[in-house]
């Protein structure tokens, strides 16, 4: 298929992509700055037809936040309490069952868990969260506890991050969210995240995981006071980080949602920088099989576009998710199998339901 460039400054760019090079961050900067969206669509829709074909992959998962106490004060978060503050909670064992419980169903296969940076309980309350998991529902993966959790856990256990990881994977852990990432700079996180994990302890933390066998994920929150090469830098650690252990599955970009539920939508990521982050990211992280359109933050209808740019995975179910609702998400906090089915086929794509691991469950 030929892409019709509208911007002939794009040739360049084209031919890299036909022939498979890796392209450059002065690349990628060109490709935020032409108005051509819909040649850009077509090229990353071409690289990932090339690796996916036609299919769109969803899973059955439920979203899990054990606490929302945290040390952090990231300006972005709404999620978080500090101990004491109303809304505060950590849930025992059986706050825990209790709630996976009334939200159970008998096609969920992942149990997806952040929380915050709880130092009013001991990292063993970590650890138990997965065993009791694991115990009562055997047959679910457990993706818990991002890269800069690892970290806070090696903090307060006076452990490695190797160490960490080697008890959480003894306690059942299978594979680490992407979650912690936001932008890796320096610059963005003494401004937006200051108290967590650094850049390098973020990305030493997934390159030790894959070390130890895990298969992770890698997000970037995008939409604040980032610039476009800072996007850009990330996407290239990563992919460096993929080369030397192709350990990452996917890549999620997330929309920065506003600080405040009654904030204006000024504040909301368009609609064509959402769509052009996909295509840029499928373009750039040559070394990645799927990149995610995040319904919950760019909403179903904005997901089933993305599909033309370059993104082979809406992700899940999650039946009730937090902590982008907390910060002003306007989509509902789960959708059902037959909801996500509709929108892959509303795409002229195939529905493929997956686990974690993106092994086949059933084709629709």
């Amino acid at each position: 298929m030929n892409t019709i460039l509208l911007d002939n400054s794009l040739k360049e760019i084209q031919e890299k992509v036909v022939q498979g090079e890796r392209l450059s961050i002065e690349d990628g900067l060109k490709l935020y700055e032409t108005t051509d969206l819909l040649a850009i669509a077509q090229l990353a829709n071409q690289v990932n037809t090339k690796i996916n074909g036609d299919n769109v992959y969803f899973i059955q998962n439920m979203y899990i936040n054990p606490t929302n106490v945290c040390e952090a004060s990231c300006s972005f978060c709404g999620f978080k309490r500090k101990p004491g503050e109303e809304g505060a909670y950590t849930m025992n064992e059986e706050e825990l069952l209790k709630y996976v419980e009334d939200r159970w169903n008998d096609n969920i296969r992942e149990f997806h868990i952040v929380g915050g940076h709880n130092t009013e309980v001991p990292f063993d309350y970590y650890l138990d969260t997965i065993r009791i998991l694991k115990k009562h529902y055997p047959q679910c993966t457990v993706k818990a506890y991002t890269g800069a959790e690892i970290e806070f856990f090696s903090r307060i256990s006076g452990l490695s991050m190797k160490e960490v990881l080697e008890e959480l994977i003894k306690a059942g852990l299978d594979t680490l969210p992407g979650g912690g990432a936001e932008i890796l700079t320096e610059r963005y996180r003494a401004k937006m995240s200051p108290e967590k994990a650094s850049t390098d302890q973020w990305l030493e933390a997934h390159e030790i995981a894959h070390g130890l066998g895990l298969k992770t994920h890698a997000t970037m929150l995008y939409g604040s006071i980032e610039s476009k090469e800072e996007r850009l830098i990330h996407m290239d650690r990563l992919r460096q980080l993929q080369d030397r252990t192709n350990g990452y599955m996917v890549f999620i970009p997330l929309a920065m949602q506003p600080k405040s539920i009654n904030a204006g939508l000024k504040r909301r990521t368009s609609a064509y920088d959402d769509l052009r982050t996909i295509a840029i990211s499928r373009l750039m992280l040559d070394n990645f099989d799927h990149i995610k359109a995040y319904w919950i933050n760019i909403g179903p209808q904005l997901t089933q576009m993305a599909l033309a740019f370059g993104s082979s995975d809406i992700h899940g179910t999650l039946i009730e998710e937090r902590i982008s609702h907390s910060v002003g998400a306007l989509t509902s906090q789960g959708l059902t199998r037959e909801e996500l089915i509709h929108l892959i086929k509303g795409a002229n794509k195939v529905p493929v339901e997956r686990d974690t691991f993106y092994n086949v469950v059933k084709k629709y």
